[in-house]
């Protein structure tokens, strides 16, 4: 084990209720949590955590006036890039840059604004 592991991702939100069923729908992952505060957790023990934030603005991507700060990469088979995509759209992401194949990832933003990529491999 090393000294330091990265523990878990979180991303502010003003409903992370709400943006954790989002990303376990997105994942196949399992949420929960109370309050402020939920996580979705993966089958391998992974999470991604949300809290929950006063006058949240959302990043303005690709500006930067409120800049993204982070985003979230989703590594999808190629053959299944359509399929992933109807499936993040139809849970409420917003499909922003898309190349007509000339790279191998779409660029989405959640229901709260965090830009986040399906990435062909």
């Amino acid at each position: 084990m090393a000294l330091i592991e990265l523990g878990v991702v979180a991303l502010d939100c003003p409903d992370p209720a709400s943006l954790a069923d989002f990303y376990a729908d997105v994942l196949g992952w399992q949420a929960g949590g109370e309050d402020d505060w939920y996580e979705v957790v993966g089958p391998d023990g992974r999470k991604l955590a949300f809290q929950q934030v006063e006058n949240y603005r959302p990043p303005r991507w690709p500006g930067q006036d409120v800049p993204q700060q982070l985003h979230l990469d989703f590594d999808v088979r190629t053959a299944d890039i359509e399929e992933a995509e109807r499936k993040v759209l139809g849970l409420g992401a917003k499909l922003v840059w898309h190349d007509e194949g000339k790279r191998d990832f779409r660029v989405y933003l959640d229901p709260v604004g965090h830009p986040f990529c399906l990435c062909m491999k």
